[in-house]
């Protein structure tokens, strides 16, 4: 469901608006019965918009509600000068709360005065001037989904308005939708808007029901086809299995959207290649979520691959085919309008793996050799017919192939697959098994290697060295490799990368793939360790340092991964930590100190109350007033913190009875008061410690801790 959903994810917990989620679940449930997958293609709305995906920019991912004009044109300006707009971006989308609560005398919409002092008018001209197009938001029902009114009944009124403003694009939501089936409300939109005479792109946001994908291309440019996105691998992952299947449907003027792109709002940067790439991959529209005037370089550098764009914008319009999925390898193949095919090699798992396919498989006609472009590396290879690549963990690797106009023009591809543990141990060693192998023309004097970093041993325990290795033949070596036995850190992150050297006719052929290998210090008594999701913990002195994952912690979500000591925490005690470092996953990853009667039994312990700092909220206290064994109430309004964080931050929670207080210092000197708590069911001792939830399930982030005290 729409801002529902979202709104309460962005602020870290499971609040929702009742009378909005009974509507919605009433009318959403005769539709479960429904495969999407199967629904035959829709012909396409001949407006003669859309005719690629849009590519554009829309507020709602990074800012919610907090939209204005002065926002909106300096993304604008932001998308110009960094070359965005070049690289095909021109849609700037409003989203929800842009209007004022209640419509003028007349039924007209009216902008927020304030968020828009000039208008919606004159934000479009401004957006204009740039070059750029305007996008704005609204609902097929009594009222958007944060409550604003909708256009149902109000069509042509709110059409002519749009156009009236100089609005190009209208997203189309479904919240208060009165129980009227979604095919006569948007159609009632789609006649209004062109009654206007103004070309506005129409984005169709029913969330996938009512088995949109069988009608949406007569209705509207593109389509929902699933539920709101969230910055988290799970939530990319979901809605791309959902919108993978829909690959029929899809077509120039007409796009199965499987929501806007979270690139740059939590997730690795593995995990945004992979979503940029299947997104372009699946024709999808490629509409930014994040806030662009602060995004990173390596940021703008993924919405700015001219060679990925290229594969979404193809004028051929066919969306990318999942030929194989077996164990979570996935295969994808997009025909594109130069007879060259885009081969996505998606591992959805959580460990790196060889994956491979052939040109037959996907779709390539017969020929002696093929080019392989690799679209993120910007290499260009060549192969037999077998398209394989080491991917790691969550990874996309992106080919353009083509059947090539001579052969040995490039040098062979080869897969360089290394066998490395996840985690080692410090001063121990361990074995690393690398594979390379041929996929084009035979190649000599091969020299398999393994570079490791400063401090590190590394012995090879067979030959490196081949004189001739065949197409589809390959060559393995094993190395003895033994990390440092002091670290740098509780908790060391390593890079170890497999090496294969390799001569051909056209010269030497280097083929290099980087394995993560991280070492913790062993954590030591009196303290423990505990996860309900994926963790790594590390001790060195009195530093301690978390790697966990976790969707949040919050009403019946309850993933954390947690440093403790048992039994510690008592009435009149007073807790103590430095958090000094904490990786930005979500606005809402949260890190600090934990008490609770039993920190191992998530869900159901009561005396369940943290004090966390959130990279993107501040300070915040939450805990559970039911005794319920889950938090349920959170210090600060509106469900937010305190709006403000900084590293290093001391943390302090007092004990008094059942009554709990937070506070939180820069300086470790001068307190502010973060709230109080009382937590109903609190045992006279409890178990207390450090935590982290990086509120992106399936994405991994670190906290790092020191100085904890408890007395």
């Amino acid at each position: 469901m729409k801002h529902t959903t979202r709104a309460a994810a962005r602020r870290g917990q499971g609040r929702t608006f009742l009378p909005r989620i009974v509507l919605v679940l009433s009318l959403a449930v005769p539709a479960l019965g429904v495969t999407l997958g199967t629904a035959a293609p829709a012909q396409a709305l001949d407006n003669g918009l859309a005719l690629t995906p849009p590519m554009g920019w829309n507020d709602w991912n990074a800012f919610g509600c907090d939209v204005s004009a002065k926002l909106v044109e300096q993304t604008a300006d932001k998308i110009v000068s960094s070359g965005l707009k070049a690289d095909g971006y021109e849609y700037v989308n409003i989203d929800d709360c842009w209007m004022s609560p209640n419509r003028d005398a007349a039924g007209n919409l009216v902008p927020d005065p304030v968020k828009f002092p000039d208008g919606i008018k004159g934000v479009a001209d401004y957006v204009h001037k740039l070059g750029l197009k305007l996008g704005i938001y609204e609902s097929a029902g009594s009222n958007t989904c944060q409550g604003y009114p909708g256009s149902l009944g109000h069509e042509q009124q709110d059409a002519d308005s749009f156009a009236s403003w100089g609005v190009d694009y209208l997203k189309y939501d479904n919240c208060y939708n009165e129980g009227i089936p979604a095919l006569t409300r948007y159609t009632a939109m789609r006649d209004a808007l062109a009654r206007t005479g103004r070309p506005i792109v129409f984005s169709l946001c029913d969330w996938g029901d009512e088995n949109v994908a069988s009608w949406g291309g007569s209705v509207g440019d593109l389509w929902r086809t699933t539920g709101d996105i969230n910055a988290s691998y799970a939530s990319m992952l979901s809605n791309f299995h959902t919108n993978v299947a829909l690959a029929a449907g899809a077509g120039p003027g007409a796009w199965n959207d499987p929501d806007m792109l979270e690139v740059g709002n939590g997730m690795t940067p593995t995990e945004d290649r992979s979503e940029f790439s299947l997104w372009a991959e699946m024709a999808a529209p490629l509409i930014s979520g994040t806030d662009l005037t602060t995004a990173s370089p390596a940021t703008l550098a993924i919405y700015g691959n001219k060679e990925v764009i290229a594969v979404d914008q193809d004028s051929l319009g066919k969306q990318g085919v999942e030929t194989s999925s077996a164990g979570g390898l996935d295969v994808l193949a997009k025909p594109l309008s130069d007879g060259s095919v885009a081969v996505a090699l998606f591992n959805e798992n959580d460990t790196p793996a060889t994956i491979s396919t052939t040109a037959a498989a996907a779709g390539l006609p017969r020929a002696e050799d093929y080019t392989e472009r690799d679209l993120w590396a910007h290499t260009t290879t060549e192969s037999r017919g077998t398209i394989s690549a080491f991917v790691p963990a969550h990874g996309t690797v992106l080919y353009r192939v083509a059947a090539a106009s001579r052969a040995d023009r490039y040098a062979p591809s080869g897969t360089l697959a290394e066998a490395a543990p996840q985690q080692a141990t410090a001063g121990q060693p361990s074995t690393v098994t690398t594979t390379y192998t041929d996929n084009g023309s035979a190649v000599g004097n091969v020299r398999l290697g393994l570079d490791a970093p400063r401090g590190w041993s590394v012995k090879p325990l067979t030959r490196t060295r081949f004189g001739r290795v065949a197409t589809g033949h390959e060559a393995i070596a094993a190395f003895k490799v033994t990390p440092p036995a002091t670290l740098p850190a509780p908790i060391a992150d390593y890079t170890l990368d497999a090496t294969a050297d390799a001569t051909w006719s056209g010269g030497t052929e280097k083929v290099t793939t980087p394995a993560a290998v991280s070492v913790p210090a062993p954590v030591r008594a009196p303290w423990k360790t505990f996860t309900d999701n994926t963790a790594t913990f590390g001790q060195q002195g009195g530093n301690l340092a978390i790697q966990g994952a976790g969707a949040d912690l919050y009403g019946s979500t309850d993933q954390y991964s947690t440093v403790y000591q048992q039994g510690a925490e008592h009435d009149g005690s007073t807790t103590v930590v430095k958090l000094t470092a904490q990786a930005d996953t979500s606005v809402w990853a949260k890190a600090g100190i934990m008490v609770r009667d039993d920190i191992t039994q998530p869900g159901v312990s009561p005396g369940y109350v943290i004090l966390a700092e959130a990279p993107g909220e501040g300070y915040v206290v939450q805990w559970d007033s039911t005794g319920s064994g889950q938090l349920d109430s959170n210090s600060a309004p509106a469900d937010s913190g305190s709006g403000t964080a900084s590293y290093p931050t001391w943390l302090k929670l007092v004990r008094s009875g059942d009554t709990y207080t937070g506070y939180y210092s820069t300086d470790d000197s001068n307190w502010t008061l973060v709230g109080t708590a009382t937590a109903p069911g609190a045992t006279a001792t409890q178990d207390v410690g450090v935590f982290t939830s990086s509120h992106s399930a399936g994405t991994i982030g670190e906290a790092d801790f020191s100085d904890f005290s408890q007395s």
